[in-house]
């Protein structure tokens, strides 16, 4: 999804609040507009100033992701954008391993990510020794690392893939097996997905040899953690008190959630379906900026706040970081050209795959 920043030449600070409340009057109050609607003003400023692209994942908060971007969606979405843009600067708000794919992708850019850390604890949950020993103990077969992971664990990977692709990018290889790297759960729904067994070889027996084991996906336990926290519970709750409720869920979701759920997709497929589907009161099983976000591009269309839980990392990504990265330069992403040129290889066959499906 493309989107455009609402600003012009001509506007105005005024210009840019009345456009900031036609989206956002029934979700962010008129007075907090009203002070960041003049940040995005000065955003929108430097960004000519420094012949700068600025992309901002679906987690965004509100009032930056309605205001500044040049570009809104998930991680595919973005990669791709940062494999063509032809300005100077890539301002990336999201989180980390989003922005060094931008670096890898677009290696003599200036890539700046607007907070010091924004980490991801999934990213965290696995190293590049980890993926190195795995391949050891099973050799020859294929490393698929969800794009929520680190430059240096794309690097010893053959592909990537996002929570979107991940089962087409598994069907591509067109292999018996496939390690699957390091989401537990989107490791299990993807299994079940291409009819797959997988196992996690971390959480079983020592003395269970690799060459007695049933698998074809072998997984890691990593989690989300945003997405581990909704529960069956949170679905039965939702549709107790609202019997309408269409309920959508990230595949990043334990399986039995999904299990239950109306929809399972990626935060691109699950704006589309709610902009898509007659329905008129959705939960979304996410980060719960998002539901903001939709809320502001569908005012036709209730999101309820049942199981509302926030990103920390995502959170620290606001308004005045991303303007602070531009006028400050700062935080300079750069990743090692041993680690980048291997990387590429990773993320360019997930891009690549992606446009052929």
């Amino acid at each position: 999804m493309v989107y455009y920043p609402i600003k012009d030449v001509s506007m105005t600070v005024a210009d840019t609040y009345e456009s900031m409340r036609a989206r956002l009057s029934a979700i962010v109050p008129d007075a907090e507009l009203r002070y960041k609607a003049e940040i995005a003003d000065e955003v929108l400023r430097l960004k000519e100033e420094r012949n700068a692209v600025i992309l901002a994942h679906n987690y965004m908060e509100p009032a930056l992701f309605v205001s500044v971007p040049d570009y809104r969606g998930d991680s595919l979405d973005l990669s791709r954008r940062a494999a063509t843009t032809d300005r100077d600067v890539i301002v990336f708000c999201g989180v980390r391993f989003m922005a060094e794919t931008a670096k890898i992708l677009s290696p003599h850019k200036t890539v700046l990510l607007p907070a010091e850390k924004a980490g991801c604890s999934l990213a965290a949950s696995i190293t590049a020794k980890d993926v190195i020993d795995l391949k050891k103990r099973f050799p020859g077969v294929p490393v698929v690392s969800y794009v929520n992971t680190y430059a240096d664990v794309k690097a010893e990977s053959d592909i990537c893939c996002t929570s979107g692709n991940a089962a087409a990018v598994v069907e591509s290889l067109a292999a018996d097996t496939v390690i699957f790297l390091p989401d537990e759960y989107l490791a299990r729904n993807t299994a079940r997905e291409t009819g797959k067994h997988v196992i996690f070889p971390t959480t079983l027996p020592p003395e269970k040899a690799d060459t007695e084991l049933d698998y074809q996906l072998i997984g890691w336990p990593g989690r989300c953690e945003v997405h581990e926290q909704f529960t069956v519970e949170d679905v039965e709750n939702a549709r107790r008190q609202f019997p309408d409720v269409i309920v959508l869920a990230h595949p990043e979701c334990p399986p039995d959630v999904i299990d239950v759920v109306d929809f399972s997709g990626g935060t691109n497929a699950m704006i589309n379906y709610v902009r898509d589907h007659p329905a008129g009161r959705y939960l979304l099983l996410t980060e719960c900026s998002m539901g903001d976000n939709i809320a502001s591009e569908n005012p036709d269309k209730e999101m309820v706040r049942i199981c509302s839980i926030r990103c920390p990392h995502m959170n620290e990504i606001t308004l005045e970081d991303t303007r602070d990265a531009l006028r400050y330069n700062r935080y300079v992403i750069e990743v090692p050209e041993d680690i980048r040129s291997r990387a590429y290889r990773a993320v360019k066959r997930m891009i690549e795959i992606n446009a052929s499906g």
